[in-house]
């Protein structure tokens, strides 16, 4: 349940966090846009993948932020006092639901997409995890919303089923993948599918707060504070990951892109240098 009221420290934390992820998803966008050529054409689309995941969060996080401001105010002078809902004004809790129920799905296309496997097994995961990925969010989302926390349990538990299975897939199947891979890049591809299980399993611990006697208003921020350091983690970090798996299999697949490449960043930090004695 949305609180009537926040404490000027709570608002902060809130806003703050809301702010970060914002910058996080953009600036991770952009960055991908520019390295794309950096990677062999055959991984640009894992890449173009992870850009279009992080433009659709930081696009929901502006929502979100636009949702917070509105349906917390103050009358206080200089901001400092406590915040209450505005009148006519809610906090809109769906925007997150719709940004997961787009880029959960996307995030297993990144993994997906960055393995190049054979077109026919492309299909067949994808076939599986999708629409797992989508039941396990429209399945949360009416506990979401539900002030009663045995309809919140209900439907917690629904959504862990798919979330289950997407686990099964991930660490049963994909493994057998694995072996087909890079040995440059095996670890890092196994630690990412770790990185998924840890982004993901703080969802379920900020949504299952208020079953968890922490109630009011501090449920309400940690959860909001909880779902945006897994946004973070989930999309912008593991974008950056599945850019470097990328970048490390160009590089394993065409050793003369590997050394054109590398020589231009060899020549970056050498050009700092010179510009730095010059001056």
């Amino acid at each position: 349940m949305i609180p009537d009221a926040l404490s000027h420290g709570q608002f902060v934390t809130v806003y703050n966090f809301l702010s970060l992820v914002i910058a996080a998803q953009l600036f991770t966008a952009v960055f991908l846009v520019i390295s794309l050529p950096r990677i062999l054409p055959r991984y640009r689309n894992a890449i173009t993948v992870a850009i279009v995941v992080c433009g659709i969060a930081a696009y929901h996080y502006f929502r979100i932020f636009d949702s917070f401001r509105s349906a917390f105010v103050t009358k206080s002078v200089g901001g400092t006092g406590t915040y209450t809902q505005a009148v006519g004004e809610s906090f809109n809790e769906g925007y997150r639901y719709v940004d997961w129920l787009l880029t959960v799905p996307l995030l297993l296309v990144e993994l997906v997409a960055v393995l190049a496997l054979a077109r026919k097994v492309q299909s067949q995961l994808l076939f599986r995890l999708v629409p797992a990925a989508a039941l396990m969010i429209a399945l949360g989302y009416p506990g979401e919303i539900s002030g009663d926390n045995t309809v919140r349990g209900i439907f917690g538990i629904l959504s862990t089923i798919p979330f289950l299975y997407i686990l099964y897939i991930l660490f049963s199947q994909l493994s057998k993948s694995l072996k087909n891979q890079p040995i440059e890049v095996r670890g890092t591809l196994s630690r990412l599918r770790f990185l998924l299980l840890l982004s993901w399993g703080v969802y379920p611990i900020a949504y299952l707060l208020p079953l968890l006697n922490i109630a009011g208003s501090d449920a309400w921020v940690y959860k909001q504070v909880g779902y945006s350091i897994a946004d973070i983690v989930a999309k912008a970090v593991y974008a950056l990951i599945i850019f470097r798996v990328a970048k490390m299999k160009s590089y394993a697949d065409d050793r003369e892109f590997a050394a054109i490449e590398t020589s231009r960043e060899d020549a970056a930090p050498a050009a700092r240098s010179s510009a730095s004695n010059t001056v």
